[in-house]
């Protein structure tokens, strides 16, 4: 139930970022989701792509720094309070949130994805399977 992520320091130079991307397009990683959040010298780019460890690889061989690290995508309802719900439930349990960004997926479904990352995964995980709030897996995110 958890998703790989790519994490990358960046330093706030530019066309930084746009290397990043070249270099994963021109190795046929797709980038799925991302976010960026940056300080006056440096940012971390948090992105889902389809080929985690691959992506991890090809950054590092061109000198930048990454990591891997796991979040969990959940499924909201794209209208009024379809976030709320979910982030109710784990407020009431205790779960909090480090940080979290969210994507359309396949718009048939009528949903956004999600993306949180929480300081105990495992904990969250069955907050929500309890609440029956949708989780969605790996591979559907990697291949949405």
């Amino acid at each position: 139930m958890l998703v790989k992520q790519i994490s990358i320091f960046l330093e706030n130079k530019h066309g930084r970022l746009a290397k990043v991307t070249r270099i994963l397009g021109d190795n046929n990683i797709n980038i799925r989701a991302l976010s960026i959040a940056d300080t006056t010298d440096f940012g971390i780019l948090r992105l889902i792509v389809n080929q985690p460890e691959k992506a991890k690889e090809i950054l590092d061989e061109n000198g930048f720094a990454a990591s891997i690290n796991e979040v969990i995508a959940i499924e909201a309802e794209d209208q009024p309070g379809g976030l709320a719900k979910a982030l109710d439930i784990l407020d009431s349990k205790g779960v909090s949130i480090e940080y979290m960004y969210a994507f359309v997926g396949n718009t048939a479904s009528k949903c956004a994805m999600v993306i949180i990352r929480v300081e105990n995964p495992e904990k969250a995980i069955q907050v929500l399977n309890d609440e029956d709030i949708l989780i969605s897996s790996a591979c559907d995110i990697y291949r949405a």
